[in-house]
């Protein structure tokens, strides 16, 4: 960890800025619409299905842009591509608001989609890939610290909004938020250093034998084993609590449980960063998805109860802080430091067209068949993720 007068004047002031707007993009962005999508389907008329279905698509428009995202802050850097992110969050955020035909409707999320891809961990990943490099994954890990905490703030935060000024309301807050805080710190506050310029690209034709080059058998593993794994966090966010409901856990009970989730994922991560400083990523990434079906294997062995149920979620919590970490570090690792917004970027597109779709398969799987096969599915996905990072092996020194 650097010393504290170099948090504000190297490097390391980064980590400290996207740590603010970490909690910021990902509360208003990802967070607050489970909170404020309802009440505006509830207020046009529409369907839950559809009114969701936009945050789905938002999530699908940044999976097709995060690529190119990742490469103009491979070539720009951060502090000129995250602005626009969170001032196109802004503008999309208020777009909702005067959306009433469906079409507008759509198109608002299409916006605030394409923030997502420049806003949230991927793109802050890129930024601290280009100012650290190869010495990007503490920083990578000590801002997965301060992100955990954004649903612990996004939350109550929406709630009290909501119950204040309204939903259109909570979203002039949020876009004011966005456009005079988070964006101003990622224009103005984020360095402007580099860890090394950029090789010729003679050099950049033939790898180093300590990395492997981002494409290919190996590139596809990685690719596959974080897609299928983000169907995980996705499906279960969405249906997980219900789940446990009609399981015959108790309502408060449930939301009790669900309340470990955010703890379980902080306190892996500070574990992490503690204890696996010397540990290959790849071994984190295995270990996180290893609990996560142990806590599946524990379920199907002991049947749902209201222990069983917090087992898992703080299994499955820890399971996801660590993937979070891991998703930044092991390209990092696999890869090297050159041209790694643009691999993060091409990793982040599968992640974010997963995320999508994973809550609508699964209702559709358990509207036409039960709970237990739902959860199998994603036992599944989760099972594919861990033979991929089994299959991947680091490149020989």
């Amino acid at each position: 960890m650097p010393q504290s007068r170099n948090v504000i004047a190297g490097p390391w002031r980064a980590v400290l800025v996207l740590g603010v707007t970490q909690i910021i993009c990902w509360g208003t962005l990802f967070y607050s619409p489970v909170l404020t999508v309802p009440l505006m389907a509830a207020e046009r008329g529409w369907s839950m299905t559809f009114a969701m279905g936009g945050f789905s698509l938002a999530l699908l428009a940044g999976g097709l842009v995060s690529p190119h995202v990742g490469r103009m802050i491979d070539r720009h850097g951060g502090h000129r591509v995250m602005p626009i992110g969170s001032l196109l969050a802004a503008l999309g955020l208020l777009s909702l608001m005067y959306a009433e035909h469906p079409a507008a409707y759509l198109a608002a999320w299409m916006v605030i989609g394409l923030a997502i891809a420049a806003s949230l961990y991927d793109p802050a990943f890129a930024t601290l890939g280009r100012i650290f490099g190869a010495a990007a994954r503490q920083p990578i890990t000590t801002l997965t610290l301060a992100g955990g905490f954004a649903s612990t703030v996004s939350w109550p935060a929406t709630h009290l909004l909501i119950q204040t000024v309204g939903w259109r309301g909570t979203y002039v807050v949020y876009a004011a938020v966005l456009a005079l805080v988070a964006a101003p710190l990622h224009a103005f506050a984020l360095p402007r250093t580099r860890a090394e310029p950029p090789l010729p690209a003679a050099a950049l034709a033939t790898p180093s034998a300590q990395v492997l080059p981002p494409h290919g058998w190996a590139f596809i593993m990685v690719v596959t084993a974080f897609a299928a794994y983000a169907f995980v966090p996705s499906g279960l966010s969405a249906h997980l609590l219900a789940i446990f409901k009609r399981a015959g856990i108790d309502a408060a009970t449930v939301v009790t449980i669900g309340a470990l989730f955010g703890p379980a994922q902080v306190l892996a991560r500070i574990c992490e960063l503690a204890f696996a400083g010397g540990v290959h990523p790849l071994v984190v990434a295995r270990l996180a998805v290893g609990t996560l079906l142990a806590a599946f294997a524990l379920m199907v062995a002991l049947g749902v109860s209201p222990l069983v149920a917090a087992c898992f979620m703080m299994m499955f919590g820890m399971a996801n802080g660590l993937i979070t970490i891991a998703r930044g570090a092991v390209p990092l690792v696999l890869f090297g430091p050159v041209g790694y917004g643009a691999t993060i970027g091409r990793i982040a597109g599968p992640w974010l067209v997963m995320q999508a779709i994973a809550p609508l398969v699964l209702a559709f799987i358990i509207e036409r068949t039960s709970d237990p096969a739902a959860l199998a599915m994603v036992a599944g996905l989760a099972l594919v993720s861990f033979v991929c990072l089994v299959i991947l092996r680091a490149p020989k020194p």
